[in-house]
């Protein structure tokens, strides 16, 4: 009986075409793609609970809009450098979560932590 009810429950997530971020050569492409359709740049800390929570809320929102992006997502415990390039080329301070939204070569938008959710694409 409970599996029934806790199985009718899920909703169907469609699953998301990530790409990691890892090296500063990516940002490159980033500006290349963001040329055809926005960019979605998310750096996560997989240390904060807070950055976690806001990333599966974030994925859960987009999970219906996959086609119309392309998302990368940078771990910055492990990409830091990373972090720090887009931080300086981008002129955008650092913080995490965040949310980096390129197109046609510019940065759209941002914001970070529960503003995150509010960002347009």
């Amino acid at each position: 009986m409970f599996k029934n009810l806790f199985n009718n429950n899920k909703k169907s997530k469609k699953e998301l075409n990530k790409i990691a971020l890892t090296n500063e050569d990516q940002i490159n492409e980033i500006f290349t793609l963001s040329e055809h359709k926005p960019v979605l740049i998310f750096k996560h800390s997989t240390r904060c609970g807070i950055s976690t929570m806001v990333l599966n809320r974030f994925e859960t929102k987009l999970s219906n809009k996959i086609e119309d992006f392309n998302y990368f997502l940078l771990d910055i415990i492990q990409n830091r450098e990373v972090s720090n390039f887009i931080e300086d080329e981008l002129q955008i301070v650092h913080q995490s979560p965040q949310l980096i939204v390129i197109k046609n070569g510019e940065v759209l938008s941002h914001n970070s932590h529960y503003g995150i959710m509010d960002v347009k694409f």
